[in-house]
């Protein structure tokens, strides 16, 4: 039986300790903070309640296969809806489109009301993304990658020269269309033009597998984390709170040990599950990396009577911001929790520029919670979206699952694939695959 020290008690490091730990090791998780689950995470404020970090899932698969392959299924723990739609895109010029979930024939219908025809080529774009999603599903999302080793088909979609911003100029003919394909990106905090252009498989995701939650009265998508907690102990992993890892120690280029401000904790497999520029064994690994940064958020409680109805996320698309509005948190009777994100040149707040955008939320405010980017990564320890892309060469730039340290993996956002709540899960996946049974 291996010894196994997971740093960071966040969904990467529950996800990756739970099948580490079903696979027959002995694990600890240390915890830097006094809870568990980083950006899954609440804000609460009298009788209002708000998700911190994502409220949405892709993928579901990848949950449902965490909690299959480490005890008892999800739908024993959980429930997930599924939402009939993505999102809806609000543009300068006061058209919109409502982009329905898991449907190609009404996500064409919907593309069409914008204007005849757009439909089709919005149709095409997504499907171009198919053979991408088998191929890189195969060889970088569901198994360990080796650049040195991986086949010229799956480099080449890896580093392709073509950029996200520019495969959307070639196959969308309509701007709107064109900002609305690049929102998830431009949400996660990137530049389209330093993205890579097989990230925008995320319309095919959002096409093909739809957008799923677990519903508010569950806990919201908090309570995956509380779920993992109870997995946690069912594994019988051993979890230090309030423990912060200083650094891994290597001997003969080889991790031992995880020094913390008691002493060192011995280990035959150290899994970083944290940004590791907080580790000085790792750091030199990934200085030509940046994180992240999460978006300014305001957490809003409002006064129900006569507010519009929300029916998803709803991002509106201005000259200098985009403003993204996310329904769904518990409120008292007669009121409503929602959540205000922003990116762009915001010179006042993301109340007033929403305001500035149309939607007048103002008057409405009851109670009102505000964190900026810097607040978020303290709480958190980290930024939830990881690496920022700088090009297509940040797919090496990334650590995980192996790193050059023997015995050291990283998983979560800043590691491979990537940030979200699917590719982190794929991350803890691709690191107990890598270490192996005990």
């Amino acid at each position: 039986m291996s010894r196994v020290v997971v740093v960071g008690g966040g969904y990467g490091g529950m996800a990756a300790a739970a099948r580490l730990a079903k696979q027959g090791h002995e694990v600890t998780l240390l915890e830097a903070s006094g809870r568990l689950g980083g950006a899954l995470d609440r804000v609460e404020r009298d009788a209002f309640t708000w998700q911190a970090g994502p409220s949405t899932m892709l993928l579901p698969a990848v949950a449902r296969d965490l909690f299959r392959k480490s005890g008892r299924p999800l739908d024993k723990e959980l429930e997930l809806e599924h939402h009939p739609v993505v999102r809806e895109h609000r543009f300068a010029d006061g058209s919109s489109l409502v982009l329905p979930s898991s449907s190609r024939e009404a996500q064409l219908h919907a593309v069409d009301a914008l204007s005849p025809g757009l439909g089709e080529a919005w149709l095409a774009h997504v499907a171009a993304y198919g053979e991408t999603w088998e191929l890189l599903r195969r060889e970088y999302l569901e198994r360990p990658w080796d650049p040195a080793l991986a086949d010229r088909a799956t480099t080449a979609r890896l580093l392709p020269r073509e950029t996200l911003h520019r495969r959307l100029r070639r196959a969308l003919p309509d701007r709107r269309l064109r900002v609305a394909a690049a929102y998830p990106a431009l949400a996660e905090g990137h530049d389209p033009r330093q993205v890579p252009a097989w990230v925008g498989l995320t319309a095919y995701l959002e096409q093909r597998f739809g957008v799923w939650s677990v519903p508010t009265a569950a806990g919201g998508t908090a309570a995956l984390a509380d779920a993992l907690v109870r997995r946690l102990r069912t594994r019988r992993v051993e979890v230090e709170l309030d423990t912060p890892v200083l650094d891994v120690v290597v001997r003969a280029g080889r991790a031992v040990a995880v020094t913390t401000a008691a002493g060192d904790v011995a280990a035959d497999v150290v899994v970083c599950a944290v940004d590791p520029r907080r580790l000085p064994a790792l750091a030199p690994h990934v200085a030509r990396t940046v994180p992240t940064l999460p978006a300014p958020a305001a957490h809003l409680g409002l006064e129900a009577d006569g507010l519009p109805d929300l029916v998803a996320e709803t991002v509106l698309h201005g000259k200098d911001a985009t403003l993204s509005v996310v329904p769904g948190g518990r409120a008292p009777d007669g009121a409503r929790a929602w959540t205000v994100r922003g990116r762009g040149r915001i010179h006042d707040d993301v109340v007033e520029a929403l305001a500035r955008e149309g939607l007048d939320l103002r008057k409405r405010v009851v109670r009102r919670v505000d964190v900026n980017p810097r607040d978020q990564v303290t709480r958190w320890g980290g930024s939830p979206w990881g690496v920022q892309w700088q090009g297509r060469g940040t797919v090496l730039a990334r650590l995980g699952p192996r790193t050059p340290i023997a015995g050291l993996y990283a998983a979560g956002a800043h590691a491979t694939p990537g940030a979200g709540l699917p590719f982190v899960g794929l991350s803890a996946a691709l690191v107990a695959q890598a270490v192996g049974p005990a």
